[in-house]
């Protein structure tokens, strides 16, 4: 089976403005965050492929070093940076895709290795909310067109229930680390308080000066 993590990148200057920080730290913050994003995905032996779908040119500068599918999207919008992975990896010969968003720096290969327990030989759906239960922090889709996303559209329920709609094989599946996400500055405190990565917490404490 050939599988592929797609992350949608939003611009990073436009990206998570409900960080109670200056710009120059919200951007510094938002390029951590993927890095450590892109180095667990490049580690995992789930994943054949990474598809990074942005138009911030510095996102794909970090990204290169992955090795990763650079595709360039005009940012009308996740589920739109989603679908044009999907086209890429239909027309590649892909089976599976793993959708992750670039704010969930906490997680860990063993995260993805727990997720993909749930996996089936025919087509499936698995589904990671979010902490807050307000969105969707994992999306595995085999076939990679077996539904349509819909971000920004309280979206873990209705990835449920599409999945459903498709497929007996939809599981809403909890992994904590992989729920951790970070919009705002109460997210970023409680996820470093969890005492996950330590480094990675430290680089972040010591850039927002706390």
């Amino acid at each position: 089976m050939k599988t592929s993590a797609i992350i949608p990148v939003k611009t990073f200057s436009n990206a998570k403005m409900r960080l109670d920080l200056n710009e120059e730290k919200k951007i510094d913050i938002c390029k951590l965050m993927l890095e450590e994003v892109l180095q667990i995905l490049s580690t995992s032996n789930h994943i054949d492929k990474i598809v990074i779908v942005s138009k911030d040119e510095s996102a794909f500068q970090i990204s290169k070093k992955f090795n990763p599918i650079q595709i360039t999207d005009n940012e009308t919008g996740v589920n739109n940076a989603v679908a044009l992975a999907d086209t890429f990896l239909g027309e590649n010969g892909f089976d599976t895709s793993i959708v992750i968003p670039q704010d969930i720096p906490f997680i860990k290969t063993q995260d993805i290795d727990f997720l993909m327990k749930f996996q089936r030989p025919t087509k499936f759906a698995l589904i990671v909310p979010s902490r807050q239960f307000d969105g969707t922090n994992a999306l595995v889709r085999m076939p990679v067109d077996l539904m349509k996303t819909h971000y920004d559209e309280d979206s873990y329920k209705i990835h449920l229930t599409t999945g459903k709609s498709q497929t007996a094989n939809t599981s809403l599946v909890f992994v904590k680390r992989i729920m951790m996400d970070v919009d705002n500055m109460d997210d970023l405190m409680f996820c470093i308080a969890q005492s996950e990565k330590k480094d990675f917490c430290q680089k972040i404490l010591d850039l927002i000066g706390t």
